[in-house]
């Protein structure tokens, strides 16, 4: 791990470089802050020093922030998903995560005139990151949006060569989540069973409540992966202390691993307080909410060898943000050191659940997974 001090934003700036044989990612975890021209300019002052270009970037903001500048967001020149939620800090109205490339072209992926993904790919595989897709028509249903963003979905990665049936990793934030939760399920489950997902790999994914600046019913990214070789393996990873989700109607897998011949990458999907046999538990009980959701994906990082120190980013949802202090203490005391952690006030996808987190994390294989932390 190197310590250098900080060209880029207000504190320290975690980078987690994953150095393949073609190119190099690099997830890089930005400290709380103002979003404003300024923020995004050193984001891509950053990659340019990266050499590299940013595939996405996810801002997790306050729900009680002033409308979002648009001319400000049209300078963008990435995939960007803007969500409303309370920020873990009171101080700064939000945190910041995003995906940069090097080492290899990057070509856009448009939908109707959005900047919607990034396209790269090396000798084993074609990769797509789809950031901010949204639904065409504000003013259908939801259960009609639902159908719409995972067309658009679909139509951005055909753009790319791929399929849906490619997808590793979905992110969906639902607007009022708890209210239709279940008529969503309904619409992705049709949907994977049109396009044959049930047949191939169901995608990891996360599925909470947060609202877009957008108005829209929901937004969404997703990772898709299309191998050319054998060199790439890609299969899911069952949790061994809870059911598969499709048990209880949701579709998605609690993990997906990608193998490559540099490294495995493993994606685990949000997770919360859920039982063996589905039902949630510790009911108005934080801690013990925590610690078994923390359980569980320890489970799932220990079965595939791999522990929280492999950690490259991760994604920690509240139903309460006071609930923050109880998951610090956690880590503190299970010596869960250094995580680089984004935190959003949001629903989980069931009313009594109270904390949810996603993470990913990376063991190395050939080559080196690099760890900067920049800053103060």
């Amino acid at each position: 791990m190197n310590s250098t001090e900080s060209r880029y934003f207000n504190s320290s700036l975690i980078r987690r470089s994953l150095h393949r044989e073609a190119f190099d990612k690099h997830l890089l975890s930005i400290p709380p802050g103002s979003p404003s021209p300024a923020f995004f300019e050193q984001l891509a002052s950053c990659a340019q020093e990266l050499n590299g270009t940013v595939a996405c970037q996810m801002v997790l903001g306050g729900s009680n922030r002033p409308e979002v500048d648009e001319s400000m967001v049209a300078q963008v020149g990435w995939p960007l998903s803007w969500l409303r939620g309370d920020p873990c800090n009171g101080r700064s109205p939000a945190e910041s995560q995003a995906i940069v490339i090097s080492g290899t072209p990057v070509q856009p992926i448009r939908v109707d005139d959005r900047l919607v993904g990034m396209v790269y790919e090396d000798d084993d595989a074609v990769y797509c990151q789809l950031g901010g897709v949204l639904p065409n028509d504000i003013g259908a249903s939801r259960k009609e949006q639902a159908r719409q963003f995972f067309e658009n979905m679909e139509l951005a990665l055909a753009q790319a060569g791929l399929e849906f049936r490619d997808t590793v990793r979905t992110w969906l934030y639902l607007d009022q989540l708890l209210d239709w939760y279940d008529d969503f399920n309904a619409v992705r489950t049709q949907f994977f069973r049109e396009r044959g997902v049930f047949d191939r790999l169901i995608p990891a994914s996360t599925g909470i409540g947060a609202s877009n600046r957008n108005g829209m019913a929901l937004l969404g990214d997703a990772l898709a992966i299309k191998p050319k070789t054998d060199r790439i393996q890609i299969f899911p990873v069952p949790s061994p202390l809870q059911c598969p989700a499709v048990d209880y109607k949701s579709s998605f897998s609690r993990a997906v691993e990608v193998d490559t011949p540099d490294y495995r990458e493993l994606y685990v999907s949000g997770t919360a307080s859920i039982a063996p046999d589905g039902r949630s538990i510790y009911v108005d009980d934080i801690e013990q909410q925590i610690r078994l959701t923390m359980e569980v994906v320890d489970a799932i990082l220990a079965s595939c060898a791999m522990d929280w120190s492999n950690a490259t980013r991760a994604i920690a949802y509240f139903k309460d943000m006071k609930y923050l202090s109880a998951f610090q203490d956690y880590c503190g005391q299970n010596e869960i050191n250094d995580l680089p952690v984004a935190c959003l006030h949001a629903d989980v996808c069931r009313s009594e659940l109270l904390f949810e987190i996603e993470v990913e994390t990376v063991t190395r294989r050939s080559t080196s997974l690099a760890t900067d932390t920049t800053g103060e």
